[in-house]
């Protein structure tokens, strides 16, 4: 196989080998192309991406963990669990946006260890799987958990209000509004169902935070009573539970940083999962449709 994709860089004796926000993702039309360094520890790979754990681009985004989708696919298969590479970040930017976000110019710096093991085994969502009853703090102050909604169909996905990538929180927000829509578009079905954005964030996205979000994605701001909708986060002390359980959260290192990665999980009346969905390709009106199935309409 060829190698070329990748530059392994060894060093040997003698040798050296989110900001929240809340408009449309960019427009091709409009976006300038824009490039940004970054350096971090390889959690896990795919066919088309890496899970990068990266230290803080500056202009771009905090130190996190975060898929990335890579220009070049067959640059995973060079890469793996524990590796430590550069590489160069390309984006879209229009405003304080950033969409189509891509790895290139990989380059591993330091290979894992052969025994490596990642630090923490996240759950891997799947159907039938019994949802534990995690407690959350909503946007109203109250304490909320998820036993509570049985007898409905849950939508619940994850965000933390700062993001700044128009393809990823963003975009939740924007598709569980339109969901929302479309539910309440049917009034027998928007009884039988409910919405929960989760953040991973609980230090920053308090209640007062977590209801301004909501409030503009629902479009009545201020109004609001989020009585279909709502916006939570479990304290410091149960997040990583929560997190490992739906496959997204924080990543222990030398220092805890926001994983980045989609999690969108669709529960059943019964509080089995019926859906996972991994990413940032599933659409509103196909969530929808199988709700309305779940929810026997």
């Amino acid at each position: 196989m060829p190698r070329k994709a990748v530059f392994v860089v060894l060093f040997v004796a003698l040798l050296s080998g989110c900001r929240k926000s809340s408009t449309p993702a960019a427009n091709s039309s409009t976006a300038a192309q824009v490039t940004f360094h970054i350096r971090g520890k390889v959690v896990s790979t795919d066919a088309a991406h890496v899970t990068l754990d990266g230290e803080a681009v500056p202009g771009f985004m905090d130190a996190m963990t975060m898929p990335y989708k890579l220009k070049d696919p067959i640059v995973a298969t060079e890469l793996h669990p524990g590796d430590r590479i550069t590489a160069t970040i390309l984006a879209a930017r229009d405003g304080s946006d950033f969409a189509n976000v891509r790895l290139d110019n990989v380059v591993i710096i330091s290979q894992a260890r052969p025994d490596y093991k990642p630090a923490v085994q996240y759950h891997v969502p799947k159907a039938g799987d019994v949802v534990p009853d995690f407690k959350l703090l909503n946007q109203s102050g109250r304490t909320i958990d998820l036993a509570q909604f049985k007898g409905k169909v849950l939508l619940l996905t994850f965000i933390y209000t700062r993001c700044p990538l128009a393809d990823f929180c963003v975009r939740m927000s924007r598709n569980f509004a339109e969901v929302d829509k479309s539910l309440a578009a049917d009034p027998a079905l928007y009884k039988q169902t409910h919405l929960l954005s989760i953040s991973f964030d609980p230090a920053y996205d308090t209640p007062k935070v977590l209801r301004s979000y909501g409030g503009a994605y629902t479009g009545q701001y201020t109004k609001e009573k989020f009585l279909h909708w709502d916006f939570a986060a479990p304290t410091e002390k149960e997040l990583p539970a929560v997190t490992q359980y739906f496959d997204v959260g924080v990543t222990p290192g030398d220092s805890k940083t926001l994983t980045h990665s989609l999690s969108t999980v669709l529960i059943g009346k019964d509080g089995k999962i019926i859906a996972w969905y991994p990413n940032n390709e599933w659409k509103p009106a196909d969530v929808v449709a199988q709700m309305k199935q779940a929810a026997g309409i």
